[in-house]
């Protein structure tokens, strides 16, 4: 019998990386240690001969795909985000972290009952479309149900967990949003990098920023249409509320969501340019590194098409910034 259970009890296949290219290797050395890259997820059969070696399912990258993405040269990070779905179980989290090297980093957005204030009218949540969420703000359950799982299953690979607000009526002003986020986050477990990530930018207020340097959580700089411009964000962020910084690029301003999928897909290619954005954050992160800021980046294929080929691009926007700041 234990022969015949072998039988059916097969490794999963390996997923191979895509080919080195000198190139990325080279730019890969040039950047500290400091700075991190990576992607919003990392299913995307679009990346074949980019970070995997051959198209495979997405089912199968979901499960199986993180050993290769993380032998790409640049690829030092990478973000889950199907946890806003729902919670992930600690074995789950275990799994992704075994197929990482030690020094490889997680950020996990946190579950949506913490951060949905009314749950949307989407078919998805069946009755409880449109009614308050109980779980909003709750840190009571975001202890139990989603940080104590990340601390078990990632350990020190998990490098900070996002808050991320969705656009949305939060149902008081914003004052009184930011002291509610105040409490939520000083009664979370101390010990793991708390980010908060707004969709709505009435919330990002002198109050908000207050609230996260009290209570030692950090601002997540986004690059979204409905937010104020990068800069803008990190100039009224203390650097309390931005060590370390956490950089998320989405979409450029005017795009709506549908049409930049639309746009991008499969993910194969840089179908547009963000010259603009992709200078900023190079500067913001070159700044940061040198003030000895750990930096994490998170790329979106809706950024300019593929997410890849968009931190390639990036990374050495942030070489050359590095350069010009040393020569200046």
């Amino acid at each position: 019998m234990d022969r015949q259970d072998s039988l059916f009890d097969l490794p999963p296949r390996a997923v191979a990386p895509a080919p080195p290219r000198a190139e990325i290797e080279s730019l890969a050395a040039e950047l500290p240690d400091g700075i991190r890259f990576g992607t919003m997820s990392w299913s995307y059969p679009g990346w074949a001969g980019i970070v995997y070696g051959a198209e495979l399912p997405a089912r199968e990258l979901a499960a199986h795909g993180l050993t290769a993405y993380a032998k790409h040269p640049l690829l030092r990070v990478v973000e889950i985000d199907r946890s806003y779905y729902e919670p992930l179980a600690v074995d789950v989290l275990r799994g992704f972290a075994a197929q990482t090297p030690e020094d490889f980093r997680f950020v996990v957005k946190a579950h949506e009952d913490c951060v949905v204030h009314r749950f949307p009218g989407h078919a998805r949540y069946g009755k409880k479309r449109g009614e308050r969420n109980a779980r909003y703000l709750d840190a009571a359950y975001a202890g139990e149900a989603v940080i104590a799982p990340l601390v078990a299953g990632l350990g020190e690979k998990a490098g900070a967990l996002l808050f991320q607000f969705p656009p949305q009526d939060v149902g008081e002003p914003p004052g009184a949003f930011a002291d509610r986020l105040h409490d939520f986050l000083r009664g979370l477990p101390k010990g793991t990098t708390y980010a908060v990530e707004l969709r709505n930018a009435d919330l990002f207020t002198p109050s908000y920023v207050a609230a996260l340097a009290d209570a030692g959580a950090i601002h997540c700089h986004t690059v979204w249409p409905g937010m104020p411009p990068l800069l803008f964000q990190a100039k009224h962020v203390p650097p309390i509320a931005r060590r370390p910084l956490l950089l998320r690029w989405l979409m450029r301003a005017g795009d709506e969501y549908q049409r930049a999928a639309a746009r991008s897909a499969p993910f194969d290619r840089i179908a547009f340019e963000d010259t603009t954005n992709r200078a900023a954050i190079a500067r913001l992160a070159a700044m940061a590194e040198r003030h000895g800021v750990p930096v994490s980046i998170l790329v979106d294929n809706k950024a300019e098409g593929c997410a890849p080929e968009s931190i390639v691009r990036l990374a050495r926007a942030v070489a050359d910034a590095r350069g010009a700041a040393v020569t200046a």
